[in-house]
C-alpha cells in the first residue's frame, strides 16, 4: 500500500501519516518524487482500512500495490529514480547514458591504470575491474583480493573515474564498500539474501546483476531485500540467462530493458560482453542495448584479451573499445539521449 501525499504536503503532515501507520505495526518507506512524496507502507495490511490515510490532512490517495515487489515498483514511485555515484560526478538513470569498463579481473597496478587511462579517453566515466572473482572452477583465478582494491583505489586516483567492483560475501562488504564507488553483486548472488540485506545496510550504490536463471519478478524482489533494508541506490543489470541455445555463451534478453522500464523506477544496466561471450557480438549488443532504453553498460576491455587471466574471449581490445564508444554517441543521439562523457564529471566535480 502507499500513501500519495499531496503537491507541497509539509513534513508535518508526512510525519503524521508515518508516525499513524507504524503505531499500526508496519514499516515505512518515505519516497520523496519530484512532484509528489509517497509514503510506502509494507507488512500486514489485511487489517488496515486505507480510509484511516484518506481522511488524514495533506493526502491526496491511497492505493493498493499488487505488485508483490512494493519498493521496486514504478506504480510506488512512477519518476525515474537518479542515482549519484561519487557525491553527483556521476549519475545513472538520467537523460546522460552511463558507460562502464574495464577488465574482468584486476590483474597487476599497472593494468589495471592503464586501461583506466584508455576507457577514460574513449569515453568512459566509471572503471570497472573484478578484485574477487566468482568462478566456475576452483581452480581458475580467483582475484587479488585486498591488493586488487588498492590497485582500483589508485587508478581512480590517478583518473578521477569511480570504481565498480563485485562483493561476494556478508564479511566483505564493510572493505569492499570502503574502497568501491558502486558494489556489484554478480549473477551467482542474486538470490544470497543475506548478502542483499548487507549492501542494502550501506550508503553506497549497489548493481544487482540479474541471475543466470532468474526470472524478471526474482531479480525484482532481490531488489526489493537490498531497498528494504534502506539503499534505495540499486541499478538493474540484464547480463544473459542460460536458455538452451549454445551459439553464445549466454542469451542477451534485450526485451528485459523495455519489461523492467515498465515496470520499476530503477536505473538498468546492460552487460553485452557476459551477455553474449564473444567479443565480435558485443558492440552490436551495446548499441542495442542503448536503443532499447538502458541506463548505462558495462564492458569489458583489456589491452590483450588473449593474455588475459579470465574473460578475454568477451573482452575488447582498447582500440575496439574507442571504436565502439563512437558508434554508441549516434545511437545515444538517434533516441533522444547522450553518451555521459568524462568532461562532464569535472563539472559536476
Amino acid at each position: 500500500m502507499i500513501v500519495v501525499m499531496k503537491p507541497g504536503a509539509t513534513a508535518a503532515e508526512i510525519g503524521a501519516v508515518i508516525r499513524k501507520a507504524e503505531s499500526l505495526g508496519v514499516k515505512t518507506y518515505p519516497i520523496y518524487g519530484e512532484n509528489r512524496t509517497v509514503v510506502a507502507l509494507v507488512g500486514d495490511l489485511t487489517r488496515i482500512n486505507r480510509e484511516i490515510f484518506d481522511q488524514m490532512e495533506g493526502v491526496m490517495q491511497t492505493v493498493r500495490i499488487q505488485e508483490p515487489y512494493k519498493l521496486a515498483s514504478r506504480t510506488t514511485r512512477p519518476d525515474n529514480t537518479v542515482i549519484e555515484v561519487a557525491d553527483g560526478r556521476v549519475r545513472i538513470g538520467g537523460e546522460a547514458v552511463v558507460v562502464m569498463a574495464g577488465p574482468c579481473s584486476v590483474e597487476s597496478r599497472s593494468q589495471i591504470i592503464e586501461i583506466a587511462h584508455a576507457v577514460k579517453e574513449a569515453g568512459a566515466t566509471v572503471l570497472r575491474g573484478g578484485a574477487f572473482k566468482p568462478r566456475t572452477s576452483p581452480y581458475d583465478f580467483q582475484g587479488l583480493g585486498l591488493k586488487g582494491l588498492e590497485y582500483l583505489a589508485e587508478a581512480r586516483e590517478a583518473t578521477g573515474l569511480p570504481v565498480i567492483t563485485e562483493v561476494m560475501r556478508e564479511e566483505q562488504v564493510p572493505m569492499v564498500a570502503e574502497y568501491a564507488d558502486i558494489l556489484q553483486i554478480g549473477a551467482r548472488n542474486m538470490q544470497n539474501y543475506g548478502l542483499l540485506q548487507a549492501v542494502g545496510r550501506q550508503n553506497k550504490p549497489v548493481m544487482l546483476k540479474r541471475g543466470i536463471s532468474g526470472t524478471i519478478r526474482e531479480l525484482l524482489m532481490s531488489a526489493e531485500y537490498i531497498i528494504s533494508n534502506g539503499n534505495n541506490n540499486v541499478m538493474l543489470c540484464e547480463r544473459g540467462i542460460r536458455t538452451y541455445e549454445t551459439a553464445t555463451r549466454n542469451t542477451f534478453d534485450l526485451n528485459a530493458i523495455p519489461v523492467l522500464k515498465q515496470q520499476t523506477h530503477l536505473p538498468i544496466v546492460a552487460d553485452p560482453s557476459h551477455g553474449t561471450g564473444l567479443r565480435e557480438l558485443v558492440p552490436a549488443m551495446s548499441r542495442a542495448a542503448v536503443a532499447a532504453g538502458a541506463d548505462a553498460l558495462i564492458i569489458e576491455v583489456h589491452p590483450d584479451p588473449d593474455t588475459a587471466v579470465s574473460d578475454g574471449r568477451q573482452s575488447l581490445t582498447l582500440e575496439d573499445f574507442a571504436a565502439l564508444m563512437k558508434s554508441l554517441r549516434r545511437v545515444a543521439e538517434a533516441i533522444d539521449r547522450r553518451i555521459l562523457e568524462p568532461a562532464e564529471m569535472a563539472v559536476l566535480a
